[in-house]
């Protein structure tokens, strides 16, 4: 089988972790949503509240949109913080991935 023209020579592409030195596409501070998937489970919306107040004292729980999946068995909930700096955002971020009710966060 012949390589196509330009496909003869392609190299993967390359991960390179993040440069700290690299701006941010983020205007600070700003209103920044967070997705976070879990399972349907009592306390999830309250402990995912809890991590966000923590990060963002102006945090309104009153914003939280819900979205049930299809069977009813998961939960997506978009958190709406005040995001002030790339530091808090990553602190909020392994917060969330760090919790054991939560499987994906956006």
């Amino acid at each position: 089988m012949t390589p196509l023209p330009n496909q003869a020579h392609a190299e993967p592409p390359m991960n390179h972790p993040p440069e700290p030195d690299r701006p941010s596409l983020i205007a600070y501070p700003s209103k920044f949503p967070i997705k976070v998937m879990g399972e349907r489970q009592d306390g999830f919306v309250r402990a995912l509240t809890q991590i966000a107040e923590q990060f963002d004292p102006t945090f309104d729980a009153g914003a939280i949109e819900l979205r049930e999946s299809s069977g009813g068995k998961y939960l997506g909930v978009t958190l709406t913080v005040t995001a002030t700096s790339r530091e808090q955002l990553d602190q909020l971020y392994r917060a969330l991935t760090s919790h054991p009710m939560v499987k994906v966060v956006l």
